[in-house]
């Protein structure tokens, strides 16, 4: 599976008037048209832009709404207010707008003709308060929504409708995600459990659990020659352990790591889950834990959580889907332990196996080393440092009455000094503001010690997602201090208790 980033439609909606008569709706049309084919072309905006017959009246609107809905191509609606558009023929619609909703405030020219403008221009080109009308209503309403103001033009405009996208696309793909948990959450852990129902109500998420020994069976019934291919993509394409390639003394193990990834593959596709959880403490008749076959199944796009962790699950594969196209990359990561001093202190994120080789600086290499936890064979891992770069990592919690997302900008970097005995993939970053803010506030955030690690999406990306899904998200940024941010939980805390969520 690989992510698609070749579905993304959004629909272009305009609104005006019959006030003015037909001459001039025409030219509303021209001129929407125009700026529809400019968003079209935009590779920032990621996405096609379709134009809709400029709308005129309550029962066209609510009819398109509808229509919007109802097609699965479509992402969320833009809309533009290109004259004086009376809102109250948009409450209809904006009721029935279930897609994600962005506010386009522009207008078809980018400079005021100063010695030419006339009243004939302005009744035209009046978005400044056509705009603001809408914005009332929807204000009014309650509607979550994106305004972006400027003109077409402008880079930075058409950057920020691309975030809006990434985020409406990351939200259609929760609403037919499907993770498959092997086995349970890690016994007595807290943070990793939730509330899977309202995970579906909220964010659309579908999690399932299958005993692990259905995936072993689809694991023995793994055709051989599928598991020859495989096993040589991974010499193909990693510097391989001797000891694993062919003719090596454990290249048994190899083969058979080659055997659980197509074993998982074709279970996941058969069952069409794009997320998924393993448990060490659940392995049933597994040889090995699985270790290359996450990282490569990360890699190709599919989510994934440790010990049961399905929210972590979940909230990669959307994030994956919306860094679809981007450079970088994006990783279950884990904040596992601290570099104090001396010097600056640092993060050090790894886990058992399980990074995605979609962040690393070089060409991972696929080795074999003992576990010490799980009781079963030696498992076969991707190895290597992950790329420097500005990265985010993202943490999902249940609070019992709402979830909250806690994000951290991060800079990965170099590890200080060379790990020759670390036999797992890792990344090293320096968290912003500092290490002792940055743990301090995700810790009184209760935020888990399961993230997202992605340098593949900008942070408006990320408050967009959150503001289309009505969902909490706090920020640990250079700005930040724990006392602040102290009170912005408790801020927090009583907004959404007086919305009643």
């Amino acid at each position: 599976m690989t992510v698609a980033s070749d579905d993304r439609e959004c629909w272009f909606l305009t609104g005006s008037q019959h006030l003015y008569g037909q001459e001039t709706l025409e030219q509303v049309q021209r001129q929407s048209a125009e700026v529809v084919a400019r968003l079209d072309a935009a590779a920032e905006v990621g996405a096609r832009v379709v134009a809709k017959p400029v709308l005129t009246s309550s029962d066209a609107i609510r009819r398109v709404c509808l229509e919007a809905n109802a097609d699965d191509s479509c992402l969320g609606v833009i809309v533009w207010m290109h004259t004086f558009s009376p809102a109250k023929a948009w409450i209809h619609g904006l009721k029935a707008l279930s897609k994600p909703l962005l506010h386009f405030h522009t207008q078809a020219n980018l400079s005021l003709p100063w010695d030419t403008i006339d009243m004939d221009f302005m009744n035209l080109n009046q978005s400044a308060h056509g705009d603001r009308e809408f914005g009332y209503m929807a204000t009014r309403m309650g509607i979550r929504r994106k305004t972006v103001v400027g003109h077409v033009s402008d880079q930075r405009v058409r950057e920020r409708i691309g975030s809006w996208v990434r985020a409406a696309a990351g939200w259609r793909e929760g609403q037919r995600l499907r993770v498959v948990r092997f086995g349970d959450n890690m016994r007595d852990v807290a943070v990793t459990d939730g509330d899977r129902v309202e995970a579906q109500i909220r964010f659309g998420w579908s999690v399932q659990t299958h005993g692990i020994n259905d995936l072993v069976s689809s694991i023995d019934a793994a055709p051989e020659a599928e598991v020859a291919r495989t096993a040589a993509a991974y010499e193909r394409e990693y510097r391989v352990d001797p000891a694993l390639a062919s003719g090596g003394d454990r290249q048994q193990s190899l083969q058979a790591a080659a055997k659980i990834e197509v074993g998982l593959r074709s279970f996941l596709e058969e069952g069409e889950f794009t997320a998924f959880t393993t448990n060490f403490e659940d392995l049933g008749g597994l040889a090995q834990l699985p270790g290359i076959a996450p990282q490569r199944l990360m890699a190709d796009g599919y989510g994934f959580g440790a010990e049961g962790d399905w929210k972590t699950a979940a909230l990669l594969r959307v994030i994956k889907v919306m860094a679809a196209g981007s450079p970088g990359g994006t990783s279950f990561m884990e904040d596992y332990t601290y570099h104090f001093g001396p010097g600056e202190p640092v993060v050090l994120g790894a886990h058992m196996l399980e990074i995605c080789p979609s962040i690393a600086a070089e060409q991972p290499s696929c080795e074999i080393h003992p576990l010490g936890i799980g009781e079963r064979d030696d498992p076969v891992r991707l190895v290597f440092t992950a790329a420097p770069a500005p990265a985010i990592v993202i943490g999902i919690l249940d609070l019992g009455d709402r979830f909250r997302l806690v994000a951290n900008e991060i800079e990965v970097i170099a590890p200080p000094a060379p790990l020759p005995k670390l036999p797992v993939a890792r990344a090293v970053w320096r968290p912003a503001p500092d290490l002792a803010t940055s743990a301090e506030c995700w810790i009184t955030a209760g935020g888990p010690h399961h993230t997202v690690l992605t340098s593949a999406i900008a942070r408006e990306s990320l408050d967009d997602l959150a503001n289309i899904a009505d969902v909490e998200l706090v920020w640990i940024d250079q700005t930040t201090t724990a006392g602040d941010f102290w009170h912005r939980l408790e801020w927090n805390e009583a907004s959404y208790r007086a919305r009643g969520r």
